[in-house]
């Protein structure tokens, strides 16, 4: 079992554009824009793939570091404290470990949005019959 990391940087219109966020729209395979089911990212190719791991706590430290150089820009100042980011790093440490999927999503200043997701992979818990995109 492992964690695939997603991280997607865009406008914030692009999220309200269901199309492209779901897999039988002929857009789906080559938007990076995060899908609207989490185990759906592990449908687009592996090179949208940012990292891969075995151990909980590397792939929540990943998860972690993406928040944590971007939190500058979160709209909401509630979202930049450390120690909420810290909470949600040690949370994803549990996630993780129980195969579970992460996902974090938080809009930044200028009208984007940031996804940072860790996707559990061999099998996926909620979507066995969806296959590890590094084969």
């Amino acid at each position: 079992m492992h964690h695939h990391g997603y991280i997607w940087l865009g406008s914030g219109h692009d999220l309200l554009k269901d199309g492209p966020r779901r897999p039988l729209h002929p857009e789906f395979t080559s938007s990076k824009v995060v899908p609207l089911e989490l185990a759906h990212w592990l449908l687009k190719p592996p090179s949208f793939i940012q990292g891969t791991w075995t151990e909980p706590k590397e792939a929540a430290e990943w998860f972690g570091q993406q928040i944590r150089a971007h939190a500058v820009s979160f709209v909401s100042v509630h979202d930049r404290d450390e120690m909420r980011i810290s909470g949600r790093v040690a949370r994803a440490v549990m996630a993780a470990a129980s195969r579970e999927d992460v996902a974090g999503g938080w809009y930044l200043m200028g009208q984007r949005f940031l996804s940072v997701c860790l996707i559990a992979c061999g099998p996926h818990r909620a979507r066995p019959e969806i296959r590890c995109p590094q084969g």
